[in-house]
C-alpha cells in the first residue's frame, strides 16, 4: 500500500490524499461500506462499481465463524469469493470484543468467544488474526484490539489500552504477507492522555496506517471531536488515519476537518433496509403517510439509479409491502448518497472551501422525519 498526500486544505487538518493498493486505487478522504459476511446487504459487486466504490470492508470474525477462511483461501481469497475487484479492508475482530461482550472473555492471550452461530467456543488472539486476514487476503488489514465498552472508567481502558498495544506488536511480528497493510489500532476511551500514550507507542512500530477505535460507541460529539483531534496530532502527518464505525455524514465531516482519512459505517445499509434515506436535507423515513402519493424522487440532487427512475411513492408501497425490491433500491442510494458525499469533500478541501462546505452542509440540514 502506498498513501500520498496530494492536497492540504483550507480547514483544519482537512487533506486530499490517495491510496494504492494491488487492487487499484482511490482518494481519500473515503468511505468504506460495510460487507461483514463477504456481502455488501441488498446490493451486488456490479452495484457497487456503479455507485463509485472503491474499496469495502469485510469482518474477520464471521467470516472465520461461516464459511471458514480456509474455505476462501482455497477458493483463491476473498476478492474472487465475493467477485469484487476493487479493494478489501478486513476488520480483525476486535470490535465483536465490544458487541459480544456476553458471549467472550479476555484473557491477557486474547479473546475466547462463544459462536453466536452455535455455541461453540473459539479462540482468538493476535496471531489467529493475523492467520485469518492472511488467507482471506484483503489488502488492508487491522491489528487484534480490545474495544473498551463506554462508560469504563479509567483504570479498566488504561489495561485496556496496554493489552491492546501488546497484541499491535505481536501481529507485526506475525504478520507475513508483504502485499498486505497492517493498521494499528488507538485505544483509550475517551481519555486523551490514555489516547497519546497509545498513539505515541503505535507510532513506534511504525505501522503503515493507524486507526482510532473505541469511537461512536455512545460518546457525544464534543468528547468524539476532542480524542480525535488529540489522537490525530500525535499520529505520523504522512501515514494514513481511519476511523472505526462512525457513519453519520456530520461526523464524517467534523472527523475530515481534524484530519481523518477513512471512514466505514452499516449506516447507509442498515438505514435502507430500515426505510430511512439520506438526503442532501437530512434523513427521510420513506414510510412516512405523506409520501404515499409523491411522485417526486427521493433526492432532486440526486442521479443515482433509484432518484433517477423511482418515485417517493413507489418507493413506500415497496417498503410498506415489503417487497424486496425496497431494500436493494433504498440501499442504492444511501451508498451512492455517501459515495457522492465523499466526492464533494474531497473537491472541496482541493478548492480550499471546505470550510464554506461545511456551513452550507449543516445549514442545509432539515429535521428529520
Amino acid at each position: 500500500m502506498r498513501f500520498s498526500v496530494l492536497h492540504k486544505g483550507d480547514s483544519g487538518r482537512a487533506r486530499l490524499g490517495e491510496i494504492v493498493t494491488p487492487h487499484g486505487r482511490f482518494e481519500t478522504p473515503v468511505f468504506m461500506p460495510v460487507g461483514t459476511q463477504g456481502s455488501v446487504k441488498a446490493l451486488s459487486p456490479q452495484d457497487l462499481d456503479d455507485v463509485g466504490v472503491k474499496i469495502l470492508l469485510a469482518n474477520t470474525y464471521h467470516l472465520y465463524l461461516r464459511p471458514g477462511h480456509r474455505v476462501i483461501e482455497k477458493l483463491g481469497g476473498l476478492h474472487p469469493f465475493m467477485g469484487w475487484n476493487g479493494s478489501i479492508l478486513t476488520d480483525s475482530g476486535g470490535f465483536q470484543v465490544y458487541s459480544l461482550a456476553r458471549l467472550r472473555t479476555i484473557t491477557e492471550e486474547g479473546v475466547v468467544f462463544q459462536s453466536h452461530l452455535d455455541g461453540s467456543r473459539h479462540f482468538l488472539g493476535p496471531l489467529e488474526a493475523m492467520a485469518i486476514q492472511e488467507a482471506l487476503g484483503a489488502d488492508i488489514i487491522m491489528a487484534f484490539d480490545e474495544c473498551p465498552p463506554f462508560p469504563a472508567d479509567y483504570g479498566y481502558v488504561r489495561n485496556s489500552v496496554k493489552r491492546t498495544n501488546s497484541w499491535a506488536r505481536k501481529c507485526l511480528d506475525a504478520k507475513t504477507n508483504e502485499s498486505q497493510a497492517l493498521f494499528g489500532i488507538v485505544q483509550g476511551g475517551v481519555y486523551l492522555d490514555l489516547r497519546e500514550e497509545s498513539a505515541a507507542e503505535l507510532a513506534a512500530m511504525n505501522f503503515p496506517g493507524y486507526a482510532l477505535g473505541g469511537l461512536s460507541v455512545g460518546e457525544d460529539r464534543q468528547a468524539r471531536q476532542r480524542v480525535i483531534e488529540t489522537t490525530v496530532k500525535a499520529l505520523p502527518e504522512e501515514k494514513p488515519v481511519y476511523l472505526m464505525g462512525a457513519g453519520k455524514p456530520e461526523d464524517i465531516l467534523d472527523a475530515v476537518m481534524l484530519g481523518v482519512d477513512m471512514f466505514d459505517c452499516v449506516l447507509p445499509t442498515r438505514n435502507g433496509r430500515n426505510g430511512t434515506l439520506f438526503t442532501s436535507h437530512g434523513q427521510m423515513a420513506i414510510k412516512n403517510a405523506r409520501y404515499a402519493d409523491d411522485d417526486r424522487s427521493v433526492d432532486e440532487a440526486c442521479r443515482c439509479y433509484t432518484c433517477s427512475r423511482f418515485s417517493r411513492a413507489y418507493l413506500r408501497h415497496l417498503y410498506m409491502a415489503k417487497e424486496l425490491l425496497a431494500y436493494r433500491l433504498n440501499t442504492i442510494h444511501n451508498v451512492y448518497f455517501f459515495t457522492t458525499f465523499m466526492t464533494q469533500l474531497r473537491q472541496a478541501i482541493k478548492e480550499d472551501r471546505l470550510a464554506a462546505y461545511s456551513k452550507d452542509f449543516f445549514s442545509s440540514q432539515e429535521p428529520r422525519d
